[in-house]
């Protein structure tokens, strides 16, 4: 049966495969979600028990959606990218970068795809180092241990310490 959007078989939808988030319910239990379509969620008291349901109501939400004729979104592991996206930037910048990439023998195209990458990375570092900044800037955490002991060098009035005689 051909209906809703592009002339596909509800069969095409109903054999995509939509991630899932599972997080616990506050009234205990668990609560699953298809984030992709909207509205689709479920609870279940185990996770075996959410996992099962979830595939209930993507099934149904589908089967709504198509009959209705809504739009149905494609999970977000197939979303197709074009690869093509239009950037405004100053005048300055542009001209920058197009005598860089004439200097590296590369088209602009070429050049600004090279640098998104490396920038990408660093921030990806920067974000790293800056987490083990923070966490060297914590004071050490040493476990309070109250132990007495006797002194083998007691203290004299005057604060020098002086061995016992044997």
């Amino acid at each position: 049966m051909k209906n809703g959007r592009n002339g596909k078989p509800i069969e095409f939808y109903l054999n995509k495969v939509y991630p899932f988030v599972i997080y616990p319910a506050e009234e205990g239990g668990y609560v699953a979600e298809i984030e992709e379509l909207s509205g689709c969620m479920t609870q279940g008291e185990t996770l075996d028990e959410v996992v099962r349901r979830i595939e209930d109501a993507r099934r149904g939400w589908i089967e709504v959606a198509y009959e209705d004729g809504m739009e149905i979104p494609l999970p977000r592991t197939e979303e197709q990218y074009s690869g093509k996206f239009v950037v405004r930037l100053p005048k300055y910048l542009h001209r920058q970068l197009v005598e860089q990439a004439a200097r590296e023998g590369v088209s602009l195209n070429q050049y600004v795809v090279s640098l998104l990458p490396n920038n990408m990375l660093a921030e990806e570092v920067l974000g790293e180092l800056r987490e083990l900044k923070k966490q060297s800037e914590k004071p050490p955490t040493v476990p309070a241990y109250n132990i007495i002991m006797p002194s083998l060098y007691p203290t004299t009035l005057e604060g020098q310490l002086e061995p016992e005689a044997a």
